[in-house]
């Protein structure tokens, strides 16, 4: 089932606004329709004042959520909302019959700390996954988090 067209205007007014251009990690507009098509992709929006300031979209299967996306606006960051949102997409996940949640970041991504807050620990790494704005190579790290 597709999400309400507006649901896609907020999501992806959060992924322009929070993801870094030069890392390609925003995904486009079709991508988002495309993986909310398939039936075991869902999302949740964080609005403030109706606002839209942040969202998870991820991925079920066979006893496993995978985080896709989370993002916070940089107005809205050190409020919360991500920790509000990770914490309510671990509920749906477990909701939905996942025991672990799993989400994969480039290793210099300061969101390491809410993660490892929310209970993620690593579990694996790829190796030169990432290219900087600069050329240089930065490693994936892959979390999990029972639930």
């Amino acid at each position: 089932m597709m999400a309400p067209a507006d649901d896609i205007d907020r999501i992806m007014a959060v992924m322009q606004a929070a993801f870094d251009p030069a890392y390609g990690e925003a995904w486009s507009r079709r991508q988002v329709e495309d993986a909310l098509l398939v039936g075991n992709c869902h999302y949740r929006i964080a609005e403030v004042l109706e606002e839209p300031a942040g969202f998870t979209l991820s991925r079920y299967g066979f006893e496993e959520e995978e985080l896709l996306l989370i993002a916070v606006s940089p107005d809205f960051r050190r409020r919360g909302i991500g920790e509000t949102l990770l914490r309510d997409c671990k509920a749906d996940a477990k909701l939905r019959g996942a025991r672990q949640l799993l989400l994969e970041m480039r290793s210099d991504n300061l969101a390491v700390h809410l993660y490892r807050q929310s209970g993620f620990v690593e579990i694996g790494a790829r190796k030169n996954y990432y290219r900087t704005p600069s050329g240089a190579r930065l490693d994936a790290i892959t979390f999990a988090c029972p639930l």
